[in-house]
């Protein structure tokens, strides 16, 4: 992230109304919804459109998936046309499985639009040694997500991000409470919480609202 830029803030993992309402009163720049099934924060497609109707339209959302069919992928991004906009604005994709470059690129072109450059794709990857953020680095995705686990709350050892000059998003084990410390020491491009924005495992509008905070205080 260029000295000056406002760090993009995404929370993940929205599942009720009531965790729409939280975003849409304190306004990160992007929500994401796991639409693959078999985690606890696990929404189908149905649902999580009727919440990206209810979300303001200036946050972006975000479909993450794990390993899914690229069908299922492009389904996401085609399922609505809330604002008329064709292709759709403020979508993006989130892959956190074993997606290769591959992949991308015939999802890419399932996603095509004619004309337009397409929708940003975020690739996601555990970070426990400098292999892992060297191989990171390669993904032909738009952007990369370095995390410390699957949502698991674990921060990891920042000291490997060094040196890392293209775009990411930091994840893992980020809150209210280590936010501020994170963006002024790394610089990333994007910081992305779940976990941390969270009591007795659901979204905590308090702490949702305190993150933003303390991202947006530096700025």
């Amino acid at each position: 992230m260029a000295e000056g830029e406002r760090t993009f803030i995404k929370i993940c993992g929205l599942r009720r109304p009531e965790d729409i309402k939280a975003a849409n009163a304190v306004r990160p720049d992007a929500v994401g919804f796991v639409l693959s099934p078999g985690y606890r924060r696990s929404v189908s497609l149905q649902r999580a459109c009727e919440l990206i109707e209810m979300l303001d339209p200036a946050i972006a959302h975000v479909g993450v998936f794990v390993d899914e069919p690229i069908e299922s992928v492009a389904r996401f991004t085609h399922a609505y046309d809330f604002e008329g906009y064709d292709p759709p604005r403020n979508v993006m994709v989130q892959l956190h499985g074993h997606e290769d470059n591959d992949y991308i690129v015939r999802l890419r072109q399932a996603m095509a639009y004619p004309g337009w450059w397409g929708i940003p794709i975020i690739q996601a990857f555990i970070v426990r040694t400098k292999q892992d953020v060297d191989r990171a680095c390669q993904s032909s995705a738009d952007y990369i997500l370095l995390d410390g686990g699957t949502g698991a709350g674990k921060t990891f050892d920042w000291n490997l991000l060094e040196g890392v000059s293209r775009p990411y998003f930091l994840a893992g084990g980020l809150g209210p409470d280590n936010l501020a410390e994170a963006v002024t020491r790394l610089h990333p491009y994007a910081v992305d919480m779940s976990s941390g924005v969270e009591t007795d495992g659901f979204k905590d509008p308090a702490k949702m609202a305190a993150a933003v905070a303390a991202v947006r205080g530096l700025y």
